[in-house]
């Protein structure tokens, strides 16, 4: 048994004002403690003044699949499955390094993620969705996903739970990284988007939507998909969420993940700038929208859309709950949104997410005091991953 020991700490939920002493035998967290708490005579601990112990962060969007670079989501026909598991794998210890102990995939490429990749036990806690569902040569159409038609759409459907998808993804608009999709158009009809969210419900799977045109958040909200990513509400005005959808939503209780983040410094790649410059909108009017949003009481859910292109590499979760900051967010309420939160979303909520005895030992120690500085997040000093310390050096 060996412990780690912080003057300051969140438990998934909320800060403790007394710190923490997190007690770890083997793969699970055995006590948690007032950090004040002596430890057992035979346990080694670990201190850490002058930081923050938290769970271990958990993405709620990610492309494992992706290796990054600008054209990370056209490129899976030129890949090898060899080349794809080193892109995986170096996408999982780029995730563990910045903290990300548990990720949730929504866009694999030909199952290889999930039917390969998902118990391995030198990366994150994986769930995921297999490829999601599109339209012939819809948004991600290269990840294996295309359908047509309602029978193809059921049988889409329960393949996912046949080959044991976590979640079902389903593309309800077309999308800036996919040449030729509209991310104003609808991809399927709302009886189509029905079929699929009823028949995810029948096999006991939640359903999660890509939509970035304010007609296909509208579509998704009356058919009570159980989350929305992106939900950006795009118009030719630019972002515009009507306050009775954000009321909809709200009442729902339709989690929303707006897939935040991007790496300091970068800039979006040629398509989206494109897509911006087009739509008259910047990065400011997306922070402005989440802020309408959270202002509705929508659920708001972290996850960053890694590995999509060099601005949203994998491990660029930290700023996506950074930025929540600045869409009003409480610094509690950002931080379960990426833990306590994130847990449940991604039906984790008995196995990782909070500092409890019995969960994954899945911890995050950071230098400075997350409650007054949310950017502390960047400064990761340690990361256990269910109980193994990661090298972050390598």
């Amino acid at each position: 048994m060996r412990g780690y020991r912080a003057e300051l700490a969140f438990d998934g939920g909320r800060f403790r004002s007394d710190g923490a002493l997190v007690l770890v035998d083997g793969t699970h967290i055995v006590g948690v403690e007032s950090g004040s708490t002596p430890a057992p005579s035979d346990c080694e601990v670990t201190d850490f003044p002058g930081s923050t112990l938290l769970p271990g962060l958990i993405d709620t969007h990610v492309h494992m699949c992706g290796d990054n670079s600008p054209r990370a989501l056209d490129q899976f026909d030129e890949l090898s499955p060899d080349e794809l598991d080193a892109i995986i794998a170096t996408g999982m210890r780029m995730q563990l390094a910045a903290g990300v102990t548990a990720v949730r995939d929504l866009g694999d490429h030909q199952w290889r993620l999930i039917e390969h990749h998902r118990d391995r036990m030198d990366g994150p806690t994986v769930v995921g969705s297999g490829p999601p569902i599109t339209t012939v040569r819809g948004h991600c159409w290269s990840m294996g996903g295309e359908v047509t038609g309602a029978d193809e759409l059921r049988r889409a459907v329960q393949e996912r739970a046949d080959r044991g998808a976590d979640v079902v993804k389903i593309m309800t608009s077309g999308g800036a990284m996919t040449p030729g999709t509209d991310v104003m158009v609808c991809q399927f009809t709302p009886d189509e988007l029905r079929i699929v969210v009823e028949e995810a419900h029948r096999l006991g799977l939640p359903l999660t939507a890509h939509a970035h045109g304010l007609p296909a958040v509208q579509q998704c909200a009356d058919a009570r998909v159980d989350g929305i990513e992106h939900c950006s509400c795009l118009t030719p005005e630019g972002f515009n969420t009507p306050p009775e959808l954000a009321e909809q939503l709200a009442a729902a209780g339709t989690l929303v993940c707006p897939t935040l983040g991007r790496a300091v410094g970068s800039e979006p790649p040629p398509q989206v700038r494109a897509l911006m410059e087009r739509m008259n909108v910047t990065w400011e009017h997306r922070l402005a929208q989440v802020v309408d949003l959270y202002r509705a009481g929508v659920t708001l859910v972290s996850g960053s859309d890694s590995g999509i292109s060099p601005g949203k590499p994998h491990g660029v979760m930290p700023e996506a709950v950074i930025d929540l900051i600045d869409c009003g967010v409480p610094t509690d309420v950002a931080l379960t949104s990426a833990t306590g939160l994130a847990a449940s979303t991604c039906g984790l909520g008995d196995r990782t997410g909070s500092l409890r005895v019995g969960l994954d030992a899945d911890l995050l120690i950071v230098d400075g005091d997350l409650s007054t500085d949310l950017t502390a997040l960047r400064n990761v000093r340690t990361v256990v991953s269910r109980g193994r310390e990661v090298d972050l050096a390598g």
